[in-house]
């Protein structure tokens, strides 16, 4: 299953190639000689002593990749590698997508189906911990740079080393080890935040505490999360609230949980995962759910004229399988806003869920009488979605969405085919809008 949730900023980070890559034996030797430096009293207090060893430690970190970079051909690697060569190859997949795997002595390369480098993984670094040594490095160099003549240059610098680290959490992301890409993502924004540079990167926190959320490391997660929402970033339509409330409710305190969705409802009423949150809550607390209707009602105050409130509201009743309350909430959507197709889409979409149900409850029935009675049920709730899903077709300017709900008409009117000559007609007419819409 793709892993869609993580921020796509991250995906954004390319390596670009360094044509003064040294080579790993010239790298690790550097690295000696910049440490020794300082250790030595009198060039300890320079801050050239400090930049070099921090200079030394990324070109430590990069001498195993070399000239390599995400997005070169393998035609154009061969020219830069020169005579290294893979020591074997071979087919892997990775979250469902195949990759050429070129293993080296100290590197393995990913290749996409195009032949284009996606993936670079150090097997052997030069030196451990490379990063965390030029950063240190970099926090020293400012702390001795008593003028601040060199700032411009130290903040380069530890923009370069949050930009690897997001790489680093990046690989990790793709390999599935989401604890190591959680520790990388805000060591990112730790480095980031240091001064000079001094910027705090959200979509990194949000990252890691999304990659520590996944493997279960809640106090952490609540920890970058809190961040995340004292510094204003929500993530998509307050997704950060969502996951923040889940992280509690698995430390155990289900109540707190649903006071961070309610906050994150009035910001964000129209976010599935917050209501879904706040449904599952009220039903499984046995806390009274008229709360949920509270809140719609304080956001209908704010904005009177907000049609997906409605819709909003139609989903509520929907889950508390308030069936015709639902209907008349997602009706109400086109009162307000006639060009609004999603509380026509809601109407539909409850009446043909409903069918599904009797359609399921009908085949597990052995009694005739109630099976035949259920199947009328079944084709009554299909023959109901006909008029919102047709409404919303009509209504709809977005092309994508009128082929998703063509692709429910098409399945509707087929069934009915056999009943006359407006079902076959309803038919042919959705199944060519399909067709068409999947031809091109």
């Amino acid at each position: 299953m793709k892993r869609i949730l993580i921020a796509l900023a991250v995906l954004l980070a390319v390596q670009v190639a360094d044509a003064q890559t040294k080579t790993p034996e010239a790298a690790k030797k550097a690295v000696v000689s910049a440490e020794a430096a300082s250790q030595d009293a009198k060039k300890a207090v320079k801050v050239a002593t400090w930049t070099k060893l921090a200079s030394a430690y990324l070109d430590a970190y990069n001498a195993p990749i070399g000239n390599a970079w995400p997005g070169a051909s393998k035609q154009e690697l061969q020219l830069l590698m020169g005579s290294e060569k893979p020591v074997a190859t071979e087919e892997v997949v990775l979250e469902g997508t195949p990759y050429l795997k070129e293993i080296y002595a100290d590197k393995e390369f990913y290749f996409n189906a195009a032949g284009q480098l996606s993936i670079i993984k150090v097997t052997a670094p030069v030196v451990e911990d490379a990063l965390d040594g030029a950063l240190e490095a970099y926090k020293k160099a400012y702390e001795v740079d008593v003028k601040k003549s060199k700032e411009k240059e130290i903040s380069t610098g530890l923009a370069t080393i949050a930009q690897k680290y997001l790489d680093e959490g990046m690989t990790c992301y793709q390999f599935g080890d989401f604890a190591n890409a959680s520790i990388n993502f805000e060591k990112a924004a730790l480095a980031s935040a240091t001064e000079p540079l001094s910027k705090l990167d959200t979509v990194a926190v949000y990252n890691a505490g999304f990659t520590a959320w996944a493997v279960k490391d809640y106090e952490r997660a609540k920890s970058l999360f809190e961040q995340c929402i004292a510094n204003k970033y929500y993530y998509e339509n307050g997704e950060v609230y969502a996951k923040l409330a889940d992280v509690y409710t698995n430390l155990g305190d289900a109540k707190k949980g649903a006071e961070i969705l309610e906050q994150g409802f009035v910001m964000f009423p129209q976010s599935q995962s917050i209501l879904i949150g706040l449904i599952n809550y009220y039903i499984s607390s046995g806390d009274n759910a008229d709360r949920l209707f509270v809140l719609i009602d304080e956001a209908k105050k704010n904005e009177p004229d907000n049609a997906s409130l409605y819709y909003v509201e139609g989903n509520i009743y929907k889950e508390l399988k308030q069936y015709e309350k639902a209907v008349e909430s997602y009706y109400k959507c086109s009162e307000i806003s006639p060009e609004y197709e999603y509380g026509y889409i809601g109407a539909g979409v409850l009446y043909y869920d409903l069918a599904i149900e009797l359609q399921e409850k009908a085949s597990n029935e052995y009694d005739d009488r109630k099976y035949q009675a259920l199947i009328e049920e079944f084709e009554q709730s299909l023959k109901n979605a006909l008029e919102p899903f047709e409404k919303a077709y009509n209504v709809s300017q977005n092309n994508e969405l009128k082929v998703n709900i063509a692709e429910y008409l098409k399945n509707i009117y087929y069934r009915f085919s056999s009943n006359g000559p407006e079902y076959e007609e309803g038919y042919r007419k959705y199944d060519e809008v399909v067709k068409t819409r999947q031809a091109n």
